[in-house]
């Protein structure tokens, strides 16, 4: 029986510059897909301009090929994609199987996120609207390849969606699983924060007849106030002639044992030692891990 080839793929947003909790998913992303000899993508997911940092697309490729990334074909934009997007909105419309949505933010700051269906069965056209999927009231759940089975009811503990956002802009829910499927990604290797996630993107996946490709989300690396790694608590961007030294450190914080012999290794050094070593059974069984208590 022939085995499936490896499809793996690093889909980085243009909110800001890569950052270590940035590399630590690149690396276990790129480590996953080149120890099986297997292709690794580069997606930008630049969904939302107006949260997009000027320069930010550019320095995200500068960076990783200054840490010896190396991915396979072109780079896809979603901003490219959004033709792809609204055909399959009209169809999920068309078929009752989503709906317009015109409640404020301020209407549903009583559901603690959870959309309780309050235009559900009202039937507002798409203008000036977003568009919500209905979910079924059931389980979903898979096994993550690090935190293990995770399960999800997606009545309760997501409510209706949305997929396209009343701006007009997509949704990532939406565009994620339909890129992932149009490139052929066949495994998936991203932060825990989107772990909770995945449930809503196995009922699209499900609904649109797409494959599953198998999750792997590693640990989120957290500031001293457990919030994690971002632009938004000003995480210093990836410096070049720290590439090395953080590369270590980040296969360190994947629980790889590397040896000391790696501390003056070239890039490109420290990746082909990844590569040949890379166990993911040893990544941390965790959704969190404070920065500073990882080996320097």
């Amino acid at each position: 029986m022939n085995t499936p080839a490896y499809i793996g793929r690093f889909a980085p947003t243009p909110s800001g510059f890569l950052h270590f909790g940035s590399l630590v998913a690149a690396l276990a992303s790129y480590l996953d897909a080149r120890a099986v000899g297997g292709r690794w993508l580069l997606r930008m997911e630049d969904l939302d301009p107006p949260r997009e940092m000027p320069g930010a697309q550019a320095a995200i490729l500068k960076a990783l090929e200054n840490y010896g990334f190396e991915w396979d074909g072109e780079v896809v934009y979603q901003s490219l994609r959004h033709h792809a997007y609204a055909q399959v909105i009209d169809r999920l419309f068309q078929q009752g199987l989503a709906y317009a949505c015109t409640c404020s933010r301020k209407q549903l700051e009583p559901y603690n996120g959870i959309y309780p269906g309050l235009c559900r069965n009202l039937g507002h056209g798409q203008e000036d609207a977003a568009i919500r999927i209905r979910v079924p009231e059931l389980n979903y759940a898979f096994v993550d390849r690090v935190q293990g089975r995770f399960e999800q009811h997606l009545g309760r503990d997501s409510g209706d969606f949305v997929i396209r956002r009343r701006d007009g802009l997509y949704a990532y829910q939406l565009a994620v699983v339909l890129d992932d499927a149009w490139q052929g990604v066949t495994h998936i290797v991203r932060g825990a924060d989107l772990l909770d996630s995945t449930p809503r993107h196995l009922y699209l996946q499900e609904l649109l007849g797409l494959p599953q490709p198998k999750y792997l989300h590693v640990p989120l690396i957290t500031q001293p106030d457990g919030h994690k790694l971002g632009k938004s608590y000003r995480s210093p961007p990836l410096e070049a002639d720290q590439a090395a030294p953080l590369l270590v450190r980040a296969l360190r914080a994947l629980g790889q044992p590397v040896p000391l012999e790696l501390r003056g290794a070239m890039p490109g050094e420290v990746l082909a030692w990844g590569i040949a070593h890379w166990n993911a059974e040893l990544i941390p069984r965790a959704l969190s891990l404070p920065e500073a208590q990882l080996p320097a």
